[in-house]
């Protein structure tokens, strides 16, 4: 799959993420009336904005479903305004890019995307803690004449473009000596791509929970490769380089209650699952599967993180989905600066 260069400029995002989305949709159009700009207003040491813009994706969020940031942001003064659902990440980093979002958790490959557009004001302020990959996978139908992966070679794949699914197809056709250009890539949002497999209008999907949980309760299907050893890093906490340096303390205690937050769900898998029911519009029942998601946890955005994530930008680049090579250290925030907004619950850099 060709990728033309793209320039470094703000329309060269919008151009990566219409791409992901085959034109699905003007992004521009479908970002949520309720945007909030930062108040560059000077309050107080160690930070300036009045407002916080966090975006959630309609996978879930576990931070906003427990209203787990808004008394110590009140506390500060700050209000708390809550940007979505997006649809994937590179949909939320486009608003990001914006100026629009300020925080907001995306898996590895977003990121990647917007650098090798040339975006430079989106920046990795932690880590998530990686699930055993059971909670995504490549799927066809228990019936399908699809017995192995290799025989998906010529037939529909939906999945979101410039998302995890993407990484996790690239590597796993890899392993069987395919590459993404020997399927036919059906390019949707995850939800889309959903629907289109559960309305048989492709032979394979590419997603992870919570849809997965969804389908599978509702059509027999396989799985005929899993995320595990592929998907490990978890994914990320972004942020605007902007916002972090102006608002260091409000960054910190996002990235505080956002771990602790994590760490409820952890030990309460069916609280959890009562929490994000509501927004996600799906049975508790069925979320509880969810379990198997990932450790919602955060972990400091260390050196071998780092290089993990810049393992997967070289696939990338080497594999000719992304235009250019990219250095994951000029999207990380000085170690200073890093060190300011990152919990001490959190560890050590």
């Amino acid at each position: 799959m060709k990728v033309a260069f793209l320039p470094q400029s703000h329309n060269a995002l919008k151009q990566l993420v219409r791409y992901t989305t085959i034109g699905l949709f003007a992004l521009s159009a479908s970002l949520p009336s309720s945007f909030v700009q930062t108040s560059q207003a000077q309050q107080k040491p160690g930070f300036k904005s009045k407002v916080i813009n966090l975006a959630y994706q309609t996978s879930g969020d576990i931070v906003k479903a427990r209203k787990q940031v808004e008394p110590r942001f009140k506390a500060l003064g700050v209000t708390v305004n809550w940007v979505g659902p997006f649809p994937a990440g590179p949909q939320l980093i486009e608003a990001m890019n914006a100026g629009r979002v300020d925080i907001g958790t995306v898996g590895e490959t977003p990121p990647i995307f917007a650098q090798a557009a040339g975006v430079t004001e989106v920046v990795y302020i932690a880590g998530r803690r990686p699930s055993k990959g059971t909670n995504q996978g490549i799927f066809v139908r228990a019936n399908s004449q699809i017995k192995k992966l290799s025989d998906i070679k010529g037939k529909k794949v939906a999945f979101q473009r410039g998302s995890n699914a993407h990484y996790l197809l690239a590597r796993a056709l890899k392993e069987v000596g395919l590459k993404i250009t020997d399927v036919k890539v059906v390019g949707l949002t995850p939800s889309e791509a959903r629907d289109a497999f559960i309305q048989d209008k492709v032979e394979v999907w590419v997603g992870g929970d919570p849809f997965y949980a969804l389908v599978e309760k509702n059509i027999p299907i396989r799985n005929l490769r899993n995320a595990a050893g592929i998907n490990t890093l978890g994914g990320f906490y972004i942020a605007r380089r902007k916002f972090i340096t102006e608002n260091p303390q409000l960054t910190r205690v996002f990235l505080e209650e956002a771990d602790k937050a994590g760490e409820w769900a952890d030990k309460n898998p069916r609280e959890a699952a009562q929490a994000l029911a509501p927004d996600l519009k799906i049975d508790a029942s069925i979320l509880e599967t969810v379990g198997r998601r990932t450790v919602r946890q955060l972990r400091v955005l260390s050196p071998s993180i780092i290089g993990e994530q810049q393992r997967v930008a070289d696939f990338y680049f080497q594999e000719k989905i992304i235009p250019r090579k990219v250095n994951i250290r000029d999207a990380v925030p000085p170690t200073p600066l890093l060190r300011e907004i990152t919990p001490k619950r959190l560890g050590q850099l």
